[in-house]
């Protein structure tokens, strides 16, 4: 009976506990296939997460493939998550013109929520955006992800406008954030 105590005692717990960081990785390089990994975590999750149809993917394709014609991730950023060689997330940020900058793409898989990456990497994009001089930052998204939403607005962005839609399937109130990088941060 001491044995076992004196066994459990011995326990070293910081290394019992494991790294919820285990085995992600973030890049800012688009690498071939990219593309393709971003469309179809779309794809697996919004579906099943929130009921958008088709519709949906189509659009965030026609998005993701418009902007890497138009070489992103230059003049912006892009930070890929990856858990243990799985593609797990992406923040994007494209150069709309005229100072313009658009966040795009936030979506995290399951396998990686929880550990701060979506707070994070859309704080870095929006440091990314005034390094590059841009004078404002938009993003669309829609009132179900709340979670997205207390990041964009801790970090300053307002929602510009909203309106009600079913162009995804289910009846959603899509939203338009903007946020002033020419005001003083705070």
């Amino acid at each position: 009976m001491n044995m076992l105590i004196r066994d459990v005692r011995d326990l070293d717990v910081r290394h019992a506990a494991r790294d919820p960081m285990d085995g992600v990785t973030i890049r800012n390089e688009v690498r071939p296939g990219d593309g393709e990994a971003i469309i179809a975590l779309h794809a697996e999750l919004y579906p099943v997460e929130y009921g958008m149809d088709e519709r949906f993917v189509a659009g965030v394709r026609n998005a993701v493939e418009t902007a890497l014609a138009k070489g992103w991730p230059e003049g912006g950023g892009a930070w890929l998550v990856e858990r243990n060689g799985l593609f797990s997330g992406s923040v994007g940020l494209t150069d709309e013109g005229d100072g313009l900058g658009r966040i795009r793409w936030v979506l995290m898989h399951p396998r990686v929520r929880g550990l701060g990456l979506g707070r994070r990497l859309v704080g870095e994009a929006v440091e990314r955006a005034r390094e590059l001089g841009m004078r404002k930052l938009e993003l669309d998204t829609f009132s179900d992800l709340r979670v997205a939403a207390r990041i964009y607005r801790d970090l300053g962005f307002r929602v510009r406008s909203e309106e009600r839609t079913t162009k995804w399937g289910p009846e959603i109130v899509y939203q338009y954030y903007e946020l002033d990088l020419e005001q003083p941060e705070g």
